[in-house]
């Protein structure tokens, strides 16, 4: 939208002690800060590989017959990932991507002109989403909600500007026991990678300092930016409560989280390139075969709460 805020990549002392005290302002500063990274940071792509991933999300949370929705709405789009490859993958036929981060809403609206499909973009809070009633089929997110001061609130809005019998379809939020060792392994791998690439040998293996303190405070805002961990059962009552029906959560990423966190945070910490083809391929089908036990053997015996990542679905009523 035209009247959408500039983005901010170079927050000011002023704006960063802000921040601290405001989530919201937090999510805006941090993100339009992450913005230019983001995709290389995640490994996001706009190829078969993310291709299936967003579909299969998609898939696990939710039933889908095959037709494409013909309109829908991304909060929190970040980059794009979600929205535009479910788009790539035949899910929705036009789209609006949306995030309280004018720095993400470029960068998604530009991948998505390169892709060729048809989106546009809005600077939006997801507790007051600037669509009329009943504008959207379908509302997805990706790891939005934990960002999200009132859970409750923005589905609320989600179902006001679905049509009756409309879905969403939120995918990537942290469950509190999931958090709890994702991030405890990061923090291991973080602290193992840096300490031993200090050594003379491995040097070459090491980022600038400058680098490795800004990621080091990049993290430590997420402890603003990241407001919730979720129950899967109370996410499901929150979605209920706003007025959902058909609610249901579920989850994902137990052992493939094991692996995932500690690879990713390894990425993070050595130079870009520095890894090469190899090394993503090891990750990219460990994280397959470690998803596949969780799928077919282990989501049997663990309790979901344990499960990393949840996906909760539900429509308005008609």
């Amino acid at each position: 939208m035209s009247s959408d805020p500039a983005p901010t990549p170079h927050a000011t002392a002023e704006q960063v002690e802000a921040a601290w005290h405001d989530p919201k302002l937090a999510n805006v500063l941090y993100h339009d800060w992450e913005a230019g990274t983001y995709d290389e940071k995640w490994s996001i792509s706009y190829d078969e590989r993310c291709i299936d991933y967003a579909a299969g999300r998609f898939r696990a949370a939710a039933p889908w017959d095959g037709r494409p929705y013909l309109r829908a709405l991304e909060l929190g789009s970040g980059t794009g990932f979600f929205l535009l490859n479910l788009m790539q993958a035949g899910v929705a036929e036009r789209g609006v991507v949306t995030d309280l981060s004018p720095g993400m809403v470029d960068a998604a609206t530009r991948n998505a002109e390169h892709l060729g499909l048809e989106v546009e973009g809005a600077v939006v809070d997801g507790e007051h989403i600037p669509f009329p009633d009943d504008s959207f089929d379908l509302v997805v997110g990706h790891a939005v909600l934990h960002h999200i001061p009132d859970v409750e609130a923005a589905f609320r809005e989600v179902l006001r500007v679905l049509e009756p019998g409309g879905r969403f379809v939120f995918a990537g939020e942290p469950t509190t026991v999931g958090d709890a060792y994702a991030r405890t392994l990061g923090q291991w791998t973080w602290k193992a990678t840096t300490t031993l690439t200090k050594l003379p040998a491995l040097r070459g293996w090491r980022r600038p300092q400058h680098e490795l303190d800004e990621s080091s405070r990049a993290a430590a805002l997420e402890s603003v930016v990241d407001i919730h961990t979720f129950d899967p059962a109370d996410l499901e009552r929150t979605a209920t409560r706003a007025g959902a029906e058909g609610v249901r959560a579920s989850t994902e990423e137990f052992a493939a989280a094991m692996l995932g966190w500690p690879v990713r945070t390894f990425e993070a910490a050595v130079p870009p390139g520095k890894l090469g083809w190899n090394w993503a391929m090891f990750a990219y089908h460990g994280w397959q075969r470690l998803s596949w036990l969780d799928e077919h053997v282990l989501n049997r015996v663990v309790p979901r709460s344990w499960f990393y990542n949840a996906l909760i679905t539900g429509t308005k009523p008609r």
